[in-house]
């Protein structure tokens, strides 16, 4: 039987910023399953899992910062990797728990495996669902060109006025994040969800001094601004140059646990090349034929294998 999904709830954290979540289950009472959305997504791409999950835990699904009903704060530092994983540490104590399994996909993932790697004690297991490993996207993004091919949007989303560009023409260049290789939109994305966000990529942002507000995506294209992972660039400045990250800083010494969908255009299977090495206790299971939308396209799919990780021992909240 499906649980009851609660929304309109918000987390007014220690560090000033407010998330918006909901959950679904009882808290306090069972242990926290915590799911955290990627760009250009919110909350609600998780519903079915809240639904799945809020009888065995308290399933929370939050906006990240700069997405949806959550604080946009306009400056590009704010989406710093140390400020993100800042907000779910304060947003697991501010639900009264002391650590949490962590579900995530896309950017969610990036703060997760962050949390997992310098919070290893408020992990109790990371599921990944579609978002590379620091070190190894480092890697491929420094001598890969299939990578470097496939991640070249990111430069073009960090580039000034990505963000009015996005949604130009009711939204058509970011509705395109979503299409295959041919344009052309998946079944998932009907004219109900379509809506849904369309609303959502229509909030508006932090208000600046003389009250104006900043651009509703602005926040989620900062993301890729404050990310010193992303492709070479011919000009980039000699003072600032890419990131070299040490093996040995980005062990994850939590149970790690992968979904993967093998057709993922923006994130190829050659991410998984090596992950052993950084994750000791290691799971990953493949779809071939899924997309970078896994989530959406395949939701009993991805509760299953989501069941099956769980299922492997208790989990019992710290």
């Amino acid at each position: 039987m499906a649980a009851k999904v609660r929304d309109e709830q918000y987390a007014d954290l220690a560090n000033g910023v407010r998330l918006h979540y909901a959950s679904a289950g009882e808290t306090g009472k069972k242990p926290l399953l915590l799911f955290l959305h990627g760009f250009p997504e919110a909350w609600f791409s998780w519903e079915a899992q809240l639904a799945e999950f809020g009888a065995d835990y308290f399933a929370v699904a939050p906006d990240l910062r700069g997405f949806n009903r959550s604080s946009k704060p306009a400056a590009v530092e704010a989406y710093r990797a140390t400020h993100l994983v800042e907000d779910i540490r304060l947003l697991i104590e501010y639900l009264g728990y002391e650590s949490a399994v962590v579900v995530a996909h896309d950017w969610g993932g990036a703060v997760a495996w962050n949390l997992a790697v310098f919070h290893p004690e408020l992990v109790e297991r990371l599921i990944i669902v579609n978002s590379p490993h620091p070190w190894l996207f480092m890697r491929d993004l420094t001598s890969n060109p299939t990578q470097q091919s496939a991640s070249a949007y990111m430069n073009w989303l960090r580039a000034p006025g990505s963000e009015t560009a996005l949604v130009k023409n009711d939204f058509k260049a970011i509705e395109g994040f979503f299409h295959d290789a041919s344009g052309v939109a998946p079944a998932w994305f009907t004219p109900q969800v379509r809506d849904r966000y369309h609303a959502m990529w229509s909030i508006p942002g932090a208000s600046d001094a003389d009250g104006k507000a900043s651009h509703g995506m602005t926040g989620g294209v900062n993301y890729y601004r404050a990310t010193p992972l992303h492709p070479p660039l011919p000009d980039r400045d000699r003072d600032s140059p890419a990131p070299v990250f040490k093996v040995q800083d980005w062990i994850v010494r939590v149970p790690v646990r992968v979904i993967w969908a093998e057709a993922d255009r923006a994130l190829p299977i050659n991410l998984l090349d090596g992950l052993e090495s950084v994750c000791p206790d290691l799971r990953v299971e493949r779809i071939p034929g899924g997309s970078h939308w896994i989530v959406h396209e395949q939701p009993e799919r991805v509760n299953a294998l989501l069941r099956g990780f769980l299922s492997e021992d208790t989990v019992v909240s710290r």
